[in-house]
């Protein structure tokens, strides 16, 4: 497999986990972002759900970007460039 292949896997997988299961940042987890994939997963755990349905907007918000950027633009601001936040 390929760097763009990984990258192009990666993309995807996080893509569709941010749109469906965002409140728990796993799509950050995937990227290699584990303070901001804790901080979501926390925030949703901490407030028993109620901050889950802001942070699963953020992760809507950022799977649906993931999934439009292409593929190079997605490596160089996601894996290259580690963009940590939209």
């Amino acid at each position: 497999m390929t760097q763009s292949s990984s990258g192009d896997n990666k993309k995807v997988v996080a893509g569709i986990c941010g749109i469906l299961l965002g409140a728990l940042g796993v799509h950050k987890f995937i990227l290699g972002y584990n303070t901001e994939g804790l901080i979501m997963l926390l925030v949703t755990v901490l407030t028993c759900g109620f901050g889950g349905a802001i942070i699963s907007i953020i992760g809507l918000v950022e799977g649906i970007i993931y999934l439009t950027k292409s593929d190079e633009e997605f490596m160089a601001t996601y894996q290259t460039g580690t963009k940590k936040w939209f």
